[in-house]
């Protein structure tokens, strides 16, 4: 499921990529956004993992898994700085919750530095480091969405994109993509939570993750997740003020549904057997 060691920048853009894949299966799945049949399921350790596949069942499902393959594209070609992904109320301006993303590259060719014991060092980064920090985010991640309460039943989901846009071409547009004609900044409905998720970094790339949510959804959430209360109005410019920003360039098509209508009232999820996945992205 990840990569054993991360010596070269393939190796690392393959990480980035599954991380990206396995972050948005367990939110969507977690969150109750699609039905058990958009899912296969994969073992990391004693972890259980869903991931989203291709399922022409469920159409929503599908274009998020479109919407993820054009982001692979942009990860490849090093242009996007942000990945946002936020449920909003239906036929409201309003944001219900926010998943970022926030990606750099390193601007030089790292070098391996040490082999030794069979462990891999890239500009003294520990391969074997990489891969605990990936298990322990996807690890937080899913026990953030186990302790968080439920989405409203009627939701419009976006994924969005913004670019470094000193590097990234004007015309440029991932698979799936529209450019983004909406304002700037986001409004937040309720009281928002900021909260830590982790982060990923080797020789090549930095991955960062935080969420931010109501504040009557925390339930149990531990504490040495919580940032601060946010702003009810979050800006593009402000998402995460101590890191270089790129610009708002592109949006997705919106997907509007009822989750009583994608898979009936908010109950526990089972496990299921496991199947084959949707990760052609990240061969």
């Amino acid at each position: 499921l990840l990569p054993d060691k991360i010596a070269t920048e393939q190796q690392s853009v393959v990480l980035v990529k599954r991380l990206l894949a396995i972050s948005v299966s367990c939110i969507t799945y977690m969150r109750g956004l699609f039905p058990e049949s958009s899912y296969g399921t994969r073992y990391l350790d004693d972890l259980c993992l869903k991931i989203l596949r291709e399922d022409k069942s469920c159409l929503g499902s599908l274009q998020i898994v479109k919407w993820i393959q054009g982001c692979f594209d942009a990860l490849e070609r090093q242009y996007v700085n942000w990945f946002l992904l936020f449920p909003s109320l239906l036929n409201l301006q309003t944001v219900t919750e926010l998943y970022q993303f926030k990606f750099k590259y390193k601007k030089e060719v790292p070098q391996m530095d040490i082999i030794s014991n069979e462990v891999n060092y890239v500009n003294g980064v520990c391969s074997e480091d990489v891969t605990q920090a990936s298990r322990l985010l996807i690890r937080k991640l899913y026990l953030l969405m186990q302790n968080l309460g439920p989405l409203p039943n009627d939701i419009t989901l976006t994924m969005k994109l913004l670019y470094y846009s000193d590097v990234t071409p004007k015309d440029y547009q991932p698979p799936g993509f529209k450019e983004d004609g909406s304002p700037g900044d986001l409004l937040f409905d309720g009281n928002p939570v900021n909260l830590r998720v982790g982060s990923v970094s080797t020789g090549f790339h930095l991955m960062k993750v935080r969420v931010t949510t109501e504040k009557k959804r925390m339930g149990t959430v531990q504490s040495n997740l919580v940032e601060k209360n946010g702003p009810t109005e979050i800006s593009h410019q402000g998402l995460d003020c101590d890191e270089e920003e790129g610009s708002t360039k592109i949006s997705c098509l919106n997907l509007a549904f009822s989750q009583e209508e994608v898979i009936g009232p908010k109950k526990k999820r089972k496990v299921s057997e496991p199947e084959e996945l949707l990760l052609n992205g990240g061969k």
